[in-house]
């Protein structure tokens, strides 16, 4: 199971290497009733990546962050915090 908008505009939110689209990712599946099966299949499959069930799923595992490519940050970085997450217009009552 996949979720989007019933065109596959917001498929690359769960598939990014970016911060910000994967926390967008996970704020919709927030609010999707399917979570739980949908993050039980993605386990049962052994997914190699993306978010599945609002979890970030990485060589068939969840994982707590995603580490970013190239060298390691030498300064802390800020909390992202994500307010606003585009949601399609048959999800929105």
């Amino acid at each position: 199971m996949r979720c989007n908008d019933g065109n596959g505009t917001l498929s690359y939110l769960f598939f990014s290497e970016e911060f910000v689209d994967m926390a967008r990712a996970k704020a919709i599946c927030a609010r999707c009733s399917s979570k739980a099966e949908c993050l039980a299949g993605a386990l049962e499959r052994s997914e190699p990546w993306g978010v599945w069930g609002g979890e970030l799923i990485e060589e068939g595992r969840i994982r707590t962050t995603k580490r970013p490519r190239g060298r390691p940050v030498t300064k802390s970085q800020a909390v992202l915090t994500i307010t606003e997450v585009p949601l399609p217009g048959h999800w929105v009552a």
